[in-house]
């Protein structure tokens, strides 16, 4: 590659290039029939297991595995029987079986990684600021002890692919949160070098705020217009926006390609939190709280620093590792970002517009569950806004 005759990646970038089976992969946006294909053959007949399988990406990318494809088993791995229960109910569905358990208990982890799992996606973790905050040994406990419960149950049982959601509030992290996932994401990484030899093989997916999830500000923002005062934070914030079906999608695809050592950064566009409060109540008065402890004005899903080693693809970003000690089977092929490259929401090229943002209210108001997400107890968690922001 000629970037890396500019010397732009380093000795270890190098090492990866060099080492490496060259592939083309070919664009995600489209579903093209070679990427159609891997999608398939990466879940067809496999048994994917989720951690927190019983939040809003866990029971969408269930609806997802079992509506168009075909899963040997699907397992949520999960803490709380009733979300289990609502969804046994909802799915109906012989593939798909539930496991109570806490990421923070390895051995039941261990025992049900033994059911033959072949994927697992983790995406149980503490995700809100000022709870983090406020409890940062229980954070600790299961973003960071917790993500290496799963690494030593995959490698042990042998697992083939894990892939780690991530949060762009792990990049420069101001919070708790954002420093236990950013911990997290290093050691999903070098998950790869104790792996060693065996197929195993660790990547991580870094996005920014899920539209419409469980806890989101979409759905807030729908229930306090009705109050006639939505409440923000700070009228120069902004954050990265991605749809949910995008994110399964997204996370599918990175399953589907991934060779080991990955942190996948989709391109998903920005919006002000002051655009989107006027896109959904344009009549409503704004009452700013000011910023809280932990809060940024922007969010980063792409440092300089790790600019260096970052390929850009047309729908994505891929960082790759610095320093791959663990076999590589395939390489990417893209080019590098510049070194001064960085991916900032408020620096961000793509912008929400107010007709995608009202597209994905009308379409996606039915599932968010009001009766989760009206509990007054969801208003004392923030991000961006008074109520929450994951």
């Amino acid at each position: 590659m000629t970037a890396c005759k500019r010397g732009l990646a380093g000795f270890q970038l190098l090492h990866w290039l060099r080492h490496a089976e060259v592939e083309r992969v070919p664009a995600i946006g489209g579903q093209t029939r070679l990427n159609a294909e891997r999608k398939r053959a990466a879940l067809d007949g496999k048994t994917l297991l989720i951690t927190g399988g019983t939040g809003s990406f866990g029971r969408e990318i269930v609806r997802k595995s079992l509506a168009d494809y075909n899963p040997r088993r699907v397992i949520v791995f999960s803490r709380d029987e009733l979300k289990q229960h609502e969804m046994r109910s909802h799915f109906r569905d012989s593939r798909l079986t539930f496991f109570l358990g806490d990421v923070r208990d390895k051995e039941r982890l261990y025992r049900a990684f033994q059911a033959d799992v072949d994927v697992v996606i983790h995406a149980a973790a503490l995700k809100q600021v000022p709870a983090c905050e406020y409890n940062p040994f229980e954070a600790i406990k299961t973003n960071v002890l917790g993500a290496q419960n799963i690494i030593d149950a995959a490698i042990d049982c042998q697992v083939p692919r894990v892939l780690a959601l991530s949060t762009d509030k792990a990049v420069n992290p101001a919070n708790i949160y954002g420093a236990s996932k950013l911990c997290a994401e290093k050691l999903f990484i070098h998950g790869n070098s104790y792996a060693g030899d065996q197929d195993t093989r660790f990547c991580c997916v870094r996005y920014g705020n899920v539209l419409g999830s469980r806890g989101s500000a979409l759905p807030v923002f729908l229930r306090q217009r009705k109050s006639g005062v939505i409440t923000v934070t700070d009228k120069r914030m902004t954050r990265f926006w991605v749809r949910l079906d995008q994110a399964v999608e997204f996370v599918i695809s990175c399953i589907a390609t991934m060779r080991g050592g990955e942190v996948f950064v989709p391109r998903i566009p920005s919006m002000s939190v002051i655009d989107m409060v006027q896109t959904l109540a344009p009549d409503c008065s704004i009452r700013f709280t000011g910023i809280r402890p932990g809060e940024k004005l922007h969010e980063c899903l792409i440092s300089p620093e790790e600019a260096r080693h970052t390929l850009a693809l047309a729908d994505r970003f891929v960082i790759l590792p610095e320093n791959p000690s663990w076999r590589i089977s395939k390489q990417w092929e893209g080019e590098l970002v510049p070194s001064n490259f960085t991916f900032t929401s408020d620096q961000n090229e793509s912008l929400l517009t107010s007709r995608e943002l009202l597209e994905v209210v009308d379409s996606d108001t039915e599932s968010w569950h009001p009766s989760e997400w009206l509990d007054p107890s969801e208003q004392r968690s923030a991000d961006t806004v008074q109520p929450t922001v994951d």
